[in-house]
């Protein structure tokens, strides 16, 4: 890695500049304590390179920072934490909402930036910042109903329970919604009273700090909001696991490392909270409408380009409408072109790095080897680089790696089903639980099925199952606690009973 004075991208190999209306918002250093600086001394004060998957170019260089740099922010994090929840809810909500205009007035520029450094079209881009401003906003409301309770324990005695922050929160956040899983974590802690440390991607560290910059902007206290960037992250992330201060960990990514996480943090027994790797089912019965289940597959499947923990990963069909939803199916993909996120006209952008062309390549080649057929796509695209073809296999079958493991590409695999108890059983058999889809139009059979699928969320007749309003998360190991909804915040609170006596009934 080399250094830089500011970080900006100056590499001798071809730089990517973003053309922002306020360039003020491209931000490469860590932020702690309200303010952008370098990595601690103790970590090397070095900078890793972000990359722009659509082209391969130099984006920026970037602060890494490592153990010493989280120790700092969990300190001042731990500082502020003492003033923030002092706030009244009504003073936080006012904040929080500032935050959210200044998201909402930039978020074309948020969008640039997150296209540039991830890959995603820019209107889908941009729609995600405002998907996940809609968290800021959201909890901004619900920080004024956090609600305690009385509770009634006896003739002469009154429980008075009470939601309290946390204290300082760990929050690890993916590259593939490198806005939208940032402000869904911090902004609920922030709504409860908690001061919050994050790590974001090494691939796409950017976006959080432009957020962080918005956050200055917005009022948000010095040490409230902390954002350490970092090529390596197992040193920041054993460090907010194990360090004593920290009271509550939140991860999205993969199971391999929620688990590791999940055990690094019983040492100091935190709260945990841990979104993780789906296997999705997407089940079209025989008597569904076939044209807005092939709708729905198309937008659940190739949202950020296959890249999501909730996009259908088994699409099971029944027999008597499988050529015919095949066909269907084959002629929507046709449509979809890929190339550069910042070209219009783009559905689907590049692969996020060349490991993740190498697995969807691999599943490909998994499912020929054992009979499946290819109707469309196959292979990496003519553009080169990161960029895979839009595919589309039919003769799945259960023996094959699509079956068990997340493809996170581009690819649907039509796996063939005769009866309904036939399906919920071979869409159960896994160890995952996040996410299903069932596209029926027959209303006990709806309620049956939903019911019976494994997982934390079930999309009836619709593919866009997240919003502010709901309780994301999932079952067995694709996860612990929810994001979202009133249920989010109460992920940041300890409950406190107090317990008074003396009281005389009349």
């Amino acid at each position: 890695m080399s250094a830089s004075s500011n970080g900006v991208a100056n590499g001798a190999g071809g730089t990517c500049k973003i053309e922002l209306k306020d360039p003020e918002l491209l931000k490469t250093s860590c932020f702690v304590g309200g303010k952008f600086v370098p990595a601690a001394k103790e970590d090397g004060q070095g900078w890793f390179d972000v990359l722009n998957p659509a082209t391969g170019e130099l984006v920026a260089k970037v602060a890494d920072g490592g153990k010493v740099t989280t120790q700092q922010a969990i300190e001042t994090a731990k500082s502020a934490f003492d003033s923030w929840k002092k706030l009244t809810a009504l003073e936080r909500s006012a904040i929080l909402k500032k935050w959210f205009d200044l998201i909402i007035q930039n978020a074309e520029d948020l969008g640039k930036i997150m296209t540039t450094e991830q890959g995603k079209p820019l209107p889908e881009a941009i729609g995600e910042i405002k998907y996940g401003a809609s968290f800021v906003e959201f909890f901004a409301e619900e920080a004024k109903r956090l609600y305690g309770d009385i509770i009634p324990a006896g003739s002469e005695t009154r429980a008075l329970v009470l939601p309290q922050p946390v204290g300082v929160c760990g929050l690890v956040t993916p590259w593939n919604f490198p806005c939208a899983m940032l402000t869904r974590k911090a902004a609920p802690a922030l709504a409860a009273g908690c001061t919050v440390v994050c790590k974001p991607s090494e691939l796409t560290p950017l976006s959080a700090l432009a957020l962080c910059e918005l956050a200055v902007r917005a009022g948000i206290p010095a040490g409230v909001l902390n954002v350490v960037t970092g090529f390596h992250a197992a040193p920041i992330g054993e460090e907010l696991t194990t360090n004593p201060i920290v009271r509550k960990i939140s991860f999205t990514g993969s199971t391999a490392v929620g688990k590791k996480l999940m055990q690094q943090s019983a040492s100091t027994v935190k709260k945990v909270s841990l979104e993780l790797g789906g296997l999705a089912p997407f089940i079209v019965m025989e008597d569904a409408n076939l044209d807005a289940a092939v709708s729905g597959l198309i937008a659940c499947k190739f949202r950020n380009n296959g890249q999501t923990c909730i996009c259908a990963n088994r699409v099971y069909v029944q027999s008597s409408i499988y050529d015919k939803f095949t066909e269907k199916v084959v002629e929507k993909v046709k449509t979809l072109r890929v190339g550069n996120g910042m070209e219009s006209g783009v559905n689907l952008g590049p692969l996020i790095n060349e490991k993740a062309v190498e697995k969807v390549e691999r599943h490909v080649k998994d499912a020929v080897s054992k009979g499946a057929k290819v109707l469309l796509g196959g292979s990496p695209h003519s553009l080169g680089g990161l960029f895979y073809q839009p595919t589309v296999m039919t003769n799945m079958t259960d023996s094959m790696v699509m079956s068990c493991e997340e493809t996170f590409g581009p690819v649907i695999g039509l796996f063939k089903f005769d009866t309904e108890e036939e399906v919920i059983k071979r869409a159960n058999n896994t160890t995952y639980g996040l996410a299903s889809y069932l596209y029926t139009t027959d209303l006990a059979r709806a309620w049956r099925m939903a019911e019976s699928l494994e997982s934390g969320m079930v999309g009836l007749n619709e593919p866009m199952i997240s919003n502010a309003m709901v309780p994301f998360g999932g079952v067995k190991e694709s996860g612990i606690g929810r994001e979202g909804s009133k249920y989010g915040i109460a992920e940041y609170v300890n409950l406190k009973y107090v317990l008074m006596g003396g009281i005389v009934s009349s």
